[in-house]
């Protein structure tokens, strides 16, 4: 990825955290500016942004922190560690696995959710239709 540094503000800008959203991560341990700049300023790459995207997607889901940081940690041995033994990549392929496993039950218990509060706005829709006399021209 790229090796251009990018402020908090730019940061939260193109993945729609807040600031402090962004801050909590960071004292939490998920994701921790690639640099400082010399006045302190917190530094990003795009790598730091798509760690940002996996946790902003994980958190509607329900996910905790500490699931964050297990899936986070598992992605980033299967990036930068070439010493893994085979047994160990895939350990870190089935926690990956049982994540997406979570992540697709969640996604079919929101579309129940979804579906049932469609059906309940149309009908909202239906009984107003059926209250409100036609308008004759």
């Amino acid at each position: 990825m790229d090796d251009k540094h990018m402020q908090i503000g730019e940061v939260a800008a193109q993945t729609e955290l807040s600031l402090r959203t962004i801050r909590h991560y960071e004292e939490t341990g998920l994701v921790i500016p690639s640099a400082r700049s010399p006045g302190g300023f917190r530094l990003y790459t795009e790598t730091d942004v798509a760690r940002l995207m996996v946790i902003r997607r994980m958190k509607p889901l329900g996910f905790t922190l500490e699931q964050m940081r297990d899936l986070l940690g598992a992605t980033d041995r299967l990036d930068n560690d070439d010493t893994l033994d085979p047994g160990e990549r895939e350990a870190l392929l089935e926690r990956i696995r049982t994540y997406e496993r979570a992540a697709a039950e969640q996604v079919e218990k929101l579309r129940v959710q979804l579906s049932r509060a469609e059906d309940f706005a149309a009908t909202l829709r239906s009984r107003l239709d059926q209250a409100t006399p036609a308008v004759r021209s």
